[in-house]
């Protein structure tokens, strides 16, 4: 499957939305103009003036509201996406933060082709018993932090509690991605610096979403990830969560990714089209199945 995009879609710091968690029972009986009212799109005059239009030639409120230049069809877009339960931000938000796209422009190509990736691990039998998923890059460049990002949040729309751990000790992303801090993380858990408690971050937009940054970058990644703590860990995750995802090096920089897969249940292998050589994915993919580590599939990327 081939996924492909040139355009940056921004993110939001978890303390900037309007609608939290707590109130997601609330959803299904808000309707759509109380929770235009919420997000600040309309006031109460506002309101009158769309149920006097909607009084006189029917239809839906949303509807009438853009009949009217009182809100855009992306507002009304996010204030379905906010009954429905489906994690979004809000327009005001999108500007705050760079590359994540799931969360908004959800009908485009490139949306429902990870939608299609998703769909396709599910009926693989992931995640069952088999919580974790390595996603693998053949070479620094290949996307995977990007992809890996985007596939985070999508399963956490599924209402699975979901972990995202950014295990790129030497160039890790994921705190960039979604306007975080990197004070610490899983470097600084495995070192026993922090409690995993005290490492965690949970994102209140996307309420099934947890993330680990890499924490403090150390001198030492792969020595880390290879000791007996990095297995227990990955075990109280996978006891913790439904779904957790490690973001890799690329697997030619080194054997960080080699170390890490092995502790995965499931291997997502990620070619890029114009980075990948076939030799090389051949080798990889060699490499991690003589390991007794199973790939679950593969994906090429041209982003």
């Amino acid at each position: 499957m081939n996924i492909s995009t040139s355009t940056t879609i921004p993110f939001v710091k978890a303390q900037d939305t309007v609608f939290s968690a707590t109130d997601s029972a609330q959803r299904k009986t808000l309707q759509i103009g109380q929770i235009l009212l919420k997000m600040g799109k309309i006031n109460r005059r506002d309101t009158e003036k769309i149920h006097r239009l909607q009084k006189k030639h029917g239809g839906l409120f949303g509807d009438a509201a853009k009949q009217l230049n009182l809100v855009s069809d992306r507002d009304v877009q996010h204030a379905l996406a906010y009954q429905f339960n489906h994690s979004t931000l809000l327009p005001k938000q999108e500007h705050t933060m760079p590359e994540l796209l799931i969360t908004h422009q959800s009908n485009s190509a490139l949306a429902e082709s990870m939608r299609a990736m998703r769909t396709q691990l599910i009926l693989r039998g992931f995640p069952s018993d088999q919580k974790t998923l390595a996603v693998v890059g053949i070479n620094r460049n290949s996307g995977t932090s990007l992809f890996t990002a985007n596939l985070a949040v999508l399963f956490s729309q599924l209402e699975k509690q979901t972990l995202l751990i950014d295990a790129n000790l030497r160039n890790p992303s994921q705190h960039n991605l979604f306007n975080l801090t990197n004070k610490c993380g899983l470097s600084d858990v495995l070192a026993d610096r922090v409690a995993i408690v005290g490492a965690l971050t949970t994102v209140e937009a996307l309420p099934n979403l947890s993330l680990l940054p890499a924490g403090t970058l150390p001198p030492n990644p792969l020595e880390l990830l290879s000791m007996p703590k990095f297995s227990i860990t990955n075990e109280l995750f996978s006891d913790q969560f439904d779904i957790v995802l490690y973001d890799t090096p690329g697997f030619m920089e080194g054997t960080d990714a080699l170390m890490i897969a092995k502790h995965a249940d499931y291997v997502l292998l990620l070619v890029h089209k114009n980075q990948s050589r076939l030799a090389d994915v051949e080798a990889v993919s060699k490499q991690i199945t003589n390991n007794d580590i199973k790939i679950i599939g593969s994906i090429l990327v041209d982003y």
